[in-house]
């Protein structure tokens, strides 16, 4: 009887080596995950800088020292051996983690306290699904769904159960993010 080998696993720096070739990649425990580029429409951009921007102002109001905002794919490994390296649409990390990293890296090596993800129209269930489940489990502790179509925000929190606000609601983020509120009909501002 033969046995069956675990499937090899990648590292972010097997991934980072592979040609870029309008391919989206991320690695979920040392497994790659691969698709087509994602094609961005004009609303999944006009959301990215309008929740970009009301979150820069809440941190401008925020003492020092600051973490920072960062969107636009943005590269985090989240854990190591295996390793979980994602592309996240919109992160905030903290003062300590935005601290460690010089500027010439191309990764957050650590874990955001808030990570977002803007719907497009070829994501599916299971990949937004996979990435919650992997956010959470690595430790995040926000992770917001932003669903232009619907015009929706869903919360999700380790250990509780999601929360969706709509149009009618006011976004808010304690205790994570002390003091950040927006209509979430200002998100979706033409």
């Amino acid at each position: 009887m033969s046995a069956i080998a675990a499937p090899k696993l990648m590292t972010t720096e097997q991934l980072l080596a592979l040609p870029d070739k309008d391919t989206e990649r991320w690695l979920i425990y040392g497994q790659l995950r691969e698709k087509p580029m994602t094609k961005r429409n004009r609303w999944h951009s006009r959301v990215l800088i309008r929740l970009g921007f009301f979150l820069e102002l809440w941190l401008e109001k925020q003492p020092e020292p600051r973490g920072s905002i960062l969107g636009g794919e943005v590269g985090c490994r989240l854990r190591r051996d295996p390793d979980v390296t994602v592309g996240v649409d919109l992160v905030y990390v903290g003062p300590e983690l935005a601290a460690q990293e010089p500027d010439n890296t191309r990764l957050i090596e650590g874990v955001p306290i808030l990570a977002v993800e803007i719907l497009s129209p070829n994501d599916t269930t299971d990949e937004i699904d996979e990435k919650i489940e992997v956010y959470l489990a690595t430790g995040v502790a926000l992770v917001w769904i932003v669903n232009p179509r619907s015009r929706t925000v869903t919360v999700y929190r380790q250990g509780a159960e999601p929360e969706l606000f709509n149009a009618t609601h006011t976004l808010t983020a304690e205790p994570h993010l002390p003091g950040f509120s927006v209509p979430v009909a200002h998100i979706f501002t033409k």
